[in-house]
């Protein structure tokens, strides 16, 4: 369950995601729909299904689409035995996307600190799993730099505010980290917020593969729920 969005690329990399997880887990049936903006919506997924099935939202943070919309339109599909896998973030392997495409962008361990962009919400359980994301990239990085959480709508400080502190504070070099799914107005969004870089979004890393697999997993009750994977050691 993607959040849905008009930028066609954006919807290309939802596309690709899914297509990834079909290639790790060849054993499962992985269909995909929308929250919001495309077809297929949810409701419209879950009529076309029938028996058991597991929901797991393409989602970075436990929103009003986790509390709301899947258990309303779950409600409206008694056919089914479903249930919900918990939203993607925070996680470990979040952590390591995020430091690789801040190497891909070519930020070193010389260099300053990072600003973590993230969409924000009016729900503060949602920012607040945004600053735990930021503390475990802050992990990831083994210190190398320091990592501030940012909102780019509906909480503060912004990236570019938080750009703006960090400047303030002496530190010439800052790069902006989304932590977004794919491209978009908010990816465009943070490419503005005044850092010396931009990492790319989220996107297709192999990482998130593996973890929408590992939220299924969980939901089955296959696996018990985890924070520290072991492949998950700062370099």
């Amino acid at each position: 369950m993607a959040h849905g969005t008009r930028d066609p690329e954006g919807v290309a990399v939802v596309e690709a995601l899914v297509d990834r997880v079909r290639a790790l887990r060849p054993d499962l049936r992985v269909e995909r729909c929308f929250l919001d903006l495309l077809a297929p919506s949810l409701p419209e997924a879950l009529a076309r299904l029938r028996g058991e099935v597991i929901l797991v939202p393409l989602l970075l943070g436990a929103g009003y689409h986790v509390r709301v919309d899947i258990p309303e339109a779950l409600a409206s599909a008694p056919h089914l035995r479903a249930r919900v896998a918990g939203a993607l973030g925070p996680h470990p392997l979040l952590a390591d996307a995020l430091d690789d495409r801040l190497a891909e962008a070519g930020w070193g361990a010389d260099d300053g600190p990072v600003v973590l962009a993230s969409a924000g919400s009016t729900d503060p359980d949602a920012n607040a799993d945004a600053a735990a994301m930021a503390s475990l990239l802050r992990v990831r990085l083994a210190s190398r730099h320091d990592v501030l959480p940012a909102y780019l709508c509906a909480a503060g400080p912004s990236p570019a505010e938080a750009v703006a502190t960090l400047r303030a504070e002496g530190h010439p070099r800052i790069a902006v980290a989304p932590y977004l799914m794919g491209p978009g107005f908010f990816a465009r969004r943070a490419a503005h917020a005044g850092g010396c870089l931009t990492s790319a979004p989220l996107g297709t890393h192999a990482s998130l593969a593996r973890l929408v697999a590992l939220r299924y997993d969980e939901a089955l009750g296959g696996v018990p729920s985890a924070t520290s994977p072991p492949s998950c050691s700062p370099r």
